[in-house]
Protein backbone atom coordinates (compact mmCIF):
# COMPACT_ATOMS: atom_id res chain seq x y z
CA UNK A 1 0.00 0.00 0.00
CA UNK A 2 1.35 3.42 -0.93
CA UNK A 3 1.40 6.25 1.59
CA UNK A 4 2.06 8.97 -0.98
CA UNK A 5 -1.50 10.32 -0.90
CA UNK A 6 -1.63 10.26 2.92
CA UNK A 7 1.57 12.25 3.14
CA UNK A 8 0.52 14.95 0.65
CA UNK A 9 0.61 18.47 2.20
CA UNK A 10 -2.73 19.71 3.47
CA UNK A 11 -2.29 22.99 1.62
CA UNK A 12 -3.23 21.14 -1.58
CA UNK A 13 -6.57 20.09 -0.12
CA UNK A 14 -7.93 23.27 1.48
CA UNK A 15 -11.70 23.29 1.40
CA UNK A 16 -14.61 24.25 3.58
CA UNK A 17 -18.23 23.14 3.66
CA UNK A 18 -21.05 25.62 3.25
CA UNK A 19 -24.73 24.90 3.96
CA UNK A 20 -27.29 26.64 1.71
CA UNK A 21 -31.09 26.66 2.04
CA UNK A 22 -33.69 27.14 -0.66
CA UNK A 23 -36.87 27.76 1.33
CA UNK A 24 -39.94 27.85 -0.90
CA UNK A 25 -43.48 29.00 -0.24
CA UNK A 26 -46.46 29.72 -2.50
CA UNK A 27 -48.27 32.93 -1.58
CA UNK A 28 -50.96 34.65 -3.62
CA UNK A 29 -50.50 32.04 -6.37
CA UNK A 30 -46.82 32.94 -6.72
CA UNK A 31 -43.87 30.66 -5.85
CA UNK A 32 -41.43 32.53 -3.61
CA UNK A 33 -38.02 31.93 -2.13
CA UNK A 34 -36.55 33.18 1.14
CA UNK A 35 -33.46 35.33 0.51
CA UNK A 36 -30.93 37.34 2.50
CA UNK A 37 -28.87 40.40 1.61
CA UNK A 38 -31.93 42.09 0.09
CA UNK A 39 -32.59 39.32 -2.40
CA UNK A 40 -28.98 38.80 -3.46
CA UNK A 41 -28.37 35.42 -1.81
CA UNK A 42 -29.91 32.34 -0.22
CA UNK A 43 -29.56 31.74 3.54
CA UNK A 44 -26.24 30.01 4.13
CA UNK A 45 -23.36 29.49 6.53
CA UNK A 46 -20.38 27.22 7.17
CA UNK A 47 -20.70 23.75 8.62
CA UNK A 48 -19.03 24.02 12.01
CA UNK A 49 -17.68 21.51 14.52
CA UNK A 50 -20.40 22.44 17.00
CA UNK A 51 -23.19 21.42 14.60
CA UNK A 52 -24.68 18.03 15.45
CA UNK A 53 -25.47 17.28 11.80
CA UNK A 54 -25.60 18.99 8.41
CA UNK A 55 -29.34 19.55 8.69
CA UNK A 56 -29.20 20.88 12.23
CA UNK A 57 -26.42 23.25 11.19
CA UNK A 58 -28.50 24.52 8.31
CA UNK A 59 -31.51 25.06 10.56
CA UNK A 60 -29.36 27.13 12.91
CA UNK A 61 -28.16 29.39 10.09
CA UNK A 62 -31.68 29.82 8.69
CA UNK A 63 -33.00 30.70 12.14
CA UNK A 64 -30.21 33.20 12.78
CA UNK A 65 -30.35 34.89 9.38
CA UNK A 66 -34.09 34.86 8.69
CA UNK A 67 -35.96 34.01 11.90
CA UNK A 68 -38.28 31.88 9.77
CA UNK A 69 -39.33 28.39 10.96
CA UNK A 70 -38.27 25.45 8.80
CA UNK A 71 -40.49 22.42 8.38
CA UNK A 72 -40.01 19.94 5.51
CA UNK A 73 -36.35 19.78 4.48
CA UNK A 74 -34.47 17.50 2.11
CA UNK A 75 -30.93 17.53 0.75
CA UNK A 76 -30.86 18.96 -2.75
CA UNK A 77 -27.39 18.72 -4.23
CA UNK A 78 -23.71 19.14 -3.38
CA UNK A 79 -21.76 21.66 -5.44
CA UNK A 80 -17.96 21.47 -5.49
CA UNK A 81 -16.95 22.75 -8.94
CA UNK A 82 -13.69 24.66 -9.19
CA UNK A 83 -14.05 28.45 -9.51
CA UNK A 84 -17.71 28.48 -8.56
CA UNK A 85 -17.32 32.20 -7.89
CA UNK A 86 -14.66 34.82 -8.70
CA UNK A 87 -13.94 35.12 -4.97
CA UNK A 88 -12.94 31.47 -4.64
CA UNK A 89 -9.17 31.58 -5.02
CA UNK A 90 -7.35 30.24 -1.96
CA UNK A 91 -9.65 27.34 -1.14
CA UNK A 92 -12.41 25.17 -2.56
CA UNK A 93 -15.95 25.63 -1.29
CA UNK A 94 -18.17 22.56 -1.04
CA UNK A 95 -21.75 23.76 -0.89
CA UNK A 96 -24.37 21.34 0.44
CA UNK A 97 -27.79 22.65 -0.51
CA UNK A 98 -31.20 21.83 0.92
CA UNK A 99 -34.74 22.33 -0.32
CA UNK A 100 -37.29 23.40 2.28
CA UNK A 101 -41.06 23.77 1.88
CA UNK A 102 -42.78 26.24 4.21
CA UNK A 103 -45.77 28.53 4.55
CA UNK A 104 -44.70 32.12 4.28
CA UNK A 105 -44.32 34.16 7.46
CA UNK A 106 -42.60 37.41 8.29
CA UNK A 107 -38.85 37.01 8.69
CA UNK A 108 -37.31 39.16 11.46
CA UNK A 109 -33.77 37.73 11.19
CA UNK A 110 -30.46 39.56 11.13
CA UNK A 111 -29.49 38.85 7.51
CA UNK A 112 -31.80 41.40 5.82
CA UNK A 113 -34.17 38.56 4.87
CA UNK A 114 -37.06 38.84 2.46
CA UNK A 115 -39.31 36.81 0.19
CA UNK A 116 -38.83 37.13 -3.57
CA UNK A 117 -40.72 35.53 -6.45
CA UNK A 118 -39.07 32.73 -8.42
CA UNK A 119 -39.82 34.49 -11.64
CA UNK A 120 -37.90 37.62 -10.66
CA UNK A 121 -34.80 35.46 -11.11
CA UNK A 122 -36.16 33.30 -13.97
CA UNK A 123 -38.73 35.40 -15.93
CA UNK A 124 -38.61 32.99 -18.88
CA UNK A 125 -39.91 30.10 -16.72
CA UNK A 126 -43.51 31.29 -16.13
CA UNK A 127 -45.78 30.05 -18.94
CA UNK A 128 -49.10 30.23 -17.11
CA UNK A 129 -50.48 33.11 -19.17
CA UNK A 130 -48.48 32.75 -22.39
CA UNK A 131 -44.99 32.06 -23.68
CA UNK A 132 -42.94 34.87 -22.07
CA UNK A 133 -41.82 37.73 -24.31
CA UNK A 134 -38.35 37.48 -22.76
CA UNK A 135 -37.93 34.01 -24.23
CA UNK A 136 -37.59 35.26 -27.83
CA UNK A 137 -34.82 37.65 -26.79
CA UNK A 138 -32.97 34.87 -24.99
CA UNK A 139 -33.27 32.29 -27.76
CA UNK A 140 -32.18 34.83 -30.41
CA UNK A 141 -29.04 35.51 -28.37
CA UNK A 142 -28.43 31.80 -27.91
CA UNK A 143 -28.75 31.20 -31.65
CA UNK A 144 -26.19 33.94 -32.30
CA UNK A 145 -23.86 32.28 -29.79
CA UNK A 146 -24.43 28.91 -31.47
CA UNK A 147 -23.65 30.27 -34.92
CA UNK A 148 -20.47 32.02 -33.75
CA UNK A 149 -18.52 28.75 -33.70
CA UNK A 150 -19.03 26.72 -36.84
CA UNK A 151 -17.62 23.42 -35.56
CA UNK A 152 -19.96 23.35 -32.55
CA UNK A 153 -22.97 24.99 -34.14
CA UNK A 154 -25.09 21.88 -34.74
CA UNK A 155 -24.47 20.44 -31.27
CA UNK A 156 -25.19 23.75 -29.56
CA UNK A 157 -28.35 24.27 -31.60
CA UNK A 158 -29.68 20.83 -30.66
CA UNK A 159 -29.07 21.64 -26.98
CA UNK A 160 -30.89 24.97 -27.33
CA UNK A 161 -33.87 23.40 -29.13
CA UNK A 162 -34.09 20.61 -26.55
CA UNK A 163 -33.88 22.91 -23.51
CA UNK A 164 -36.12 25.72 -24.76
CA UNK A 165 -38.73 23.74 -26.71
CA UNK A 166 -37.80 24.98 -30.19
CA UNK A 167 -38.02 23.49 -33.68
CA UNK A 168 -40.81 21.10 -32.73
CA UNK A 169 -39.40 20.08 -29.33
CA UNK A 170 -41.88 20.36 -26.41
CA UNK A 171 -41.36 22.78 -23.54
CA UNK A 172 -40.33 20.78 -20.48
CA UNK A 173 -40.81 22.65 -17.21
CA UNK A 174 -38.24 20.41 -15.49
CA UNK A 175 -35.34 21.75 -17.60
CA UNK A 176 -34.94 24.93 -15.53
CA UNK A 177 -31.32 24.17 -14.70
CA UNK A 178 -30.48 23.15 -18.29
CA UNK A 179 -31.77 26.48 -19.57
CA UNK A 180 -29.91 28.55 -16.98
CA UNK A 181 -26.63 26.70 -17.56
CA UNK A 182 -26.90 27.20 -21.32
CA UNK A 183 -27.40 30.92 -20.74
CA UNK A 184 -24.41 30.95 -18.39
CA UNK A 185 -22.24 29.10 -20.91
CA UNK A 186 -23.24 31.60 -23.60
CA UNK A 187 -22.35 34.51 -21.30
CA UNK A 188 -25.90 35.91 -21.20
CA UNK A 189 -26.31 36.26 -17.42
CA UNK A 190 -24.69 38.69 -15.01
CA UNK A 191 -23.03 35.84 -13.11
CA UNK A 192 -21.11 35.03 -16.32
CA UNK A 193 -20.07 38.63 -16.88
CA UNK A 194 -23.00 39.99 -18.91
CA UNK A 195 -24.58 43.39 -18.36
CA UNK A 196 -27.84 43.43 -16.36
CA UNK A 197 -30.89 42.75 -18.53
CA UNK A 198 -34.56 42.36 -17.55
CA UNK A 199 -34.87 39.43 -19.94
CA UNK A 200 -32.27 37.38 -18.09
CA UNK A 201 -33.60 38.03 -14.60
CA UNK A 202 -32.22 39.25 -11.29
CA UNK A 203 -28.71 37.94 -10.55
CA UNK A 204 -27.56 36.43 -7.28
CA UNK A 205 -24.31 36.10 -5.34
CA UNK A 206 -21.79 33.51 -6.59
CA UNK A 207 -23.75 30.50 -7.91
CA UNK A 208 -26.81 30.88 -5.69
CA UNK A 209 -29.04 31.34 -8.75
CA UNK A 210 -27.74 28.05 -10.10
CA UNK A 211 -28.69 26.43 -6.79
CA UNK A 212 -32.13 28.05 -7.01
CA UNK A 213 -32.55 26.69 -10.55
CA UNK A 214 -31.60 23.22 -9.28
CA UNK A 215 -34.24 23.44 -6.54
CA UNK A 216 -36.95 24.60 -8.95
CA UNK A 217 -36.18 21.72 -11.31
CA UNK A 218 -36.22 19.22 -8.42
CA UNK A 219 -39.54 20.47 -7.06
CA UNK A 220 -41.20 20.59 -10.48
CA UNK A 221 -40.26 16.97 -10.98
CA UNK A 222 -41.09 15.89 -7.45
CA UNK A 223 -44.68 17.17 -7.41
CA UNK A 224 -45.43 14.64 -10.16
CA UNK A 225 -44.67 11.60 -8.04
CA UNK A 226 -44.76 12.68 -4.38
CA UNK A 227 -47.50 14.72 -2.64
CA UNK A 228 -45.03 17.27 -1.26
CA UNK A 229 -47.19 20.16 -2.49
CA UNK A 230 -49.32 19.71 0.63
CA UNK A 231 -46.42 21.03 2.70
CA UNK A 232 -47.19 24.38 1.07
CA UNK A 233 -50.95 24.32 1.59
CA UNK A 234 -52.98 25.60 4.55
CA UNK A 235 -54.71 22.99 6.68
CA UNK A 236 -57.98 23.45 4.76
CA UNK A 237 -58.13 24.46 1.10
CA UNK A 238 -60.28 24.29 -2.00
CA UNK A 239 -59.48 22.24 -5.09
CA UNK A 240 -58.95 25.46 -7.02
CA UNK A 241 -56.39 26.65 -4.47
CA UNK A 242 -54.58 23.33 -4.79
CA UNK A 243 -54.57 23.53 -8.59
CA UNK A 244 -53.32 27.14 -8.56
CA UNK A 245 -50.47 26.14 -6.25
CA UNK A 246 -49.36 23.32 -8.53
CA UNK A 247 -49.63 25.64 -11.55
CA UNK A 248 -47.51 28.27 -9.78
CA UNK A 249 -44.74 25.75 -9.12
CA UNK A 250 -44.86 24.22 -12.61
CA UNK A 251 -45.19 27.56 -14.41
CA UNK A 252 -47.96 25.98 -16.49
CA UNK A 253 -51.74 26.10 -16.81
CA UNK A 254 -53.33 22.72 -16.07
CA UNK A 255 -56.47 21.13 -17.47
CA UNK A 256 -59.04 21.55 -14.70
CA UNK A 257 -61.25 18.44 -15.30
CA UNK A 258 -58.20 16.16 -15.67
CA UNK A 259 -56.57 17.62 -12.57
CA UNK A 260 -59.65 17.03 -10.42
CA UNK A 261 -60.32 13.57 -11.81
CA UNK A 262 -56.79 12.40 -11.06
CA UNK A 263 -56.86 13.94 -7.57
CA UNK A 264 -60.10 12.02 -6.93
CA UNK A 265 -58.63 8.78 -8.27
CA UNK A 266 -55.66 8.96 -5.91
CA UNK A 267 -57.89 9.45 -2.83
CA UNK A 268 -55.49 11.99 -1.37
CA UNK A 269 -58.10 14.31 0.09
CA UNK A 270 -61.13 14.28 2.34
CA UNK A 271 -63.87 16.86 2.69
CA UNK A 272 -63.95 18.93 5.88
CA UNK A 273 -67.71 19.55 5.68
CA UNK A 274 -67.11 23.32 5.54
CA UNK A 275 -67.44 25.71 2.61
CA UNK A 276 -65.37 28.66 1.44
CA UNK A 277 -66.10 31.49 -0.94
CA UNK A 278 -63.38 31.81 -3.57
CA UNK A 279 -62.79 35.47 -4.49
CA UNK A 280 -66.36 36.34 -3.62
CA UNK A 281 -67.75 33.75 -6.04
CA UNK A 282 -69.78 30.61 -5.54
CA UNK A 283 -69.02 28.77 -2.26
CA UNK A 284 -66.61 25.87 -2.70
CA UNK A 285 -65.97 22.78 -0.62
CA UNK A 286 -62.99 22.79 1.71
CA UNK A 287 -60.69 19.79 1.74
CA UNK A 288 -57.79 18.57 3.83
CA UNK A 289 -55.08 16.06 3.16
CA UNK A 290 -55.52 12.51 4.44
CA UNK A 291 -52.39 12.04 6.53
CA UNK A 292 -52.72 8.27 6.53
CA UNK A 293 -52.54 8.36 2.74
CA UNK A 294 -49.53 10.68 2.93
CA UNK A 295 -47.59 8.05 4.86
CA UNK A 296 -48.60 5.30 2.45
CA UNK A 297 -47.96 7.33 -0.71
CA UNK A 298 -44.59 8.56 0.55
CA UNK A 299 -43.42 4.96 0.35
CA UNK A 300 -44.99 4.01 -2.98
CA UNK A 301 -44.99 7.34 -4.83
CA UNK A 302 -47.92 9.52 -5.79
CA UNK A 303 -48.52 11.66 -8.83
CA UNK A 304 -50.01 15.10 -9.10
CA UNK A 305 -51.34 15.61 -12.65
CA UNK A 306 -49.56 18.11 -14.87
CA UNK A 307 -51.75 17.80 -17.97
CA UNK A 308 -51.39 20.94 -20.05
CA UNK A 309 -54.47 22.99 -20.82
Amino acid sequence: MTTERIGRPLKNALAHAELIAMLTAVTGEEPRVMTVRRGDALPSGPFELGHRSLQSGLREWVSEQTGHPVGYLEQLYTFADRDRSPEERARRTISISYLGLVREQAAPGAGKPGWHGWYEYFPWEDHRRSRPDHLATITDQLRAWSEAERLRHEHRQRRIDFAFGLDGAPWNEEFTLHRYELMYEAGLVVEAGAAPDRATGQPMFADHRRILATGIARLRAKIKYRPVVFELMPENFTLLQLQRTVEALAGLTLHKPNFRRLIDQQELLEETGAMSSESGGRPAKLFRYRHAVLEERALSGSKLPLSRH
